[in-house]
């Protein structure tokens, strides 16, 4: 089950496109079943989780809550977490690579829902950094071609 939450009013998103990018994703990474929540925020709203949550008091473009780490983990190992994005950090990136919305939203969504598998390209090595980019780009090449215009 995939749950869509569109809670900015900045930029227009199609949140049934999404959600079939999110579907596309699981299943490519091995888990079609699998249950996840994209939240889609401002900056001011992911400041504050970033701040609360990582003790990082700045916008940011993804962060990921896993469901299958710490207390509790293996409960329901069908629900994966929450993949939080914010909409306007996107829109300033995709803007400053030439790229449209949807592609950055579509990637930075690929990006988190890999952290609520277990990639860490931060505090691992940098082996799995490189593991987490190849990933990456072999599921971007995805969606990529079934998702976004040429």
């Amino acid at each position: 089950m995939i749950h869509i939450e569109n809670r900015q009013k900045n930029l227009r998103l199609k949140t049934q496109a999404l959600e079939k990018v999110a579907g596309r994703i699981l299943s490519a990474l091995g888990c079609p079943d699998a249950e996840i929540s994209v939240v889609i925020v401002d900056d001011e709203e992911i400041r504050s989780l970033n701040r609360d949550y990582l003790g990082r008091d700045r916008a940011t473009n993804v962060i990921s809550f896993a469901m299958q780490e710490g207390e509790g983990a293996g409960l329901h190992p069908e629900v994966l977490g929450d993949v939080v994005i914010s909409a306007e950090t996107a829109d300033r990136h995709a803007r400053e690579a030439e790229l449209p919305f949807e592609s950055e939203l579509y990637f930075l969504l690929l990006h988190g829902t890999l952290h609520l598998l277990g990639f860490d390209h931060e505090r691992g090595s940098a082996e799995e950094a490189r593991r987490m980019e190849a990933k990456e780009e072999e599921v971007f090449d995805l969606i990529r071609e079934e998702f976004l215009p040429a």
